[in-house]
């Protein structure tokens, strides 16, 4: 199974008017994110489900992935990948779709910053970058080390040293 982890890409500050679950994408972070998603299409990644956190960020940064990426189906949204998804959830969210072989979920930090450690047995804390897609192979089972495959910032540069990703995934993106 192959599983693209994307960080919502750049939205509205935290401000009282706006509750946190309604913040939008920043213009910025729309045309960053098409960027982004071009790149992630120039690697050929297919996915068979695009799943969504509920919140407004996430599922608009999934509908920018699903258009770069010409993905004929509908976007799942789940309320899983809502704030506060931890690693030790994610086979249990991908049993729910056992026929998946390339999976993106889309969703929010710090919750994928940890979900990325764990994929890739780090000790150390790592955050993606607004907009960043982590991509991994292994086993549909979860057994087994997964794979590093790329990293893909959040202006759509591609990083496919397990080390230089690493240290970019370290600082922030």
């Amino acid at each position: 199974m192959i599983i693209h982890i994307v960080r919502h890409a750049e939205a509205i500050e935290r401000t009282p008017e706006v509750p946190e679950e309604h913040r939008y994408l920043t213009r910025r972070g729309r045309r960053r994110f098409r960027k982004a998603a071009k790149s992630l299409a120039t690697l050929g990644i297919e996915p068979d489900l695009i799943l969504t956190s509920p919140l407004v960020r996430a599922v608009q940064t999934a509908d920018i992935l699903a258009e770069k990426l010409r993905y004929k189906r509908e976007l799942v949204v789940a309320p899983q990948l809502s704030p506060g998804f931890r690693p030790e959830k994610l086979d249990e969210l991908l049993k729910l779709y056992p026929q998946v072989t390339e999976v993106a979920l889309v969703g929010h930090e710090p919750d994928l910053g940890l979900v990325t450690q764990a994929l890739l047995g780090e000790e150390t804390s790592l955050s993606l970058p607004k907009g960043g897609t982590a991509s991994f192979k292994r086993s549909a089972s979860g057994s087994g080390e997964p794979l590093f495959l790329q990293l893909v910032t959040g202006t759509g540069r591609i990083v496919t040293s397990k080390a230089k990703a690493l240290e970019r995934l370290r600082q922030g993106g």
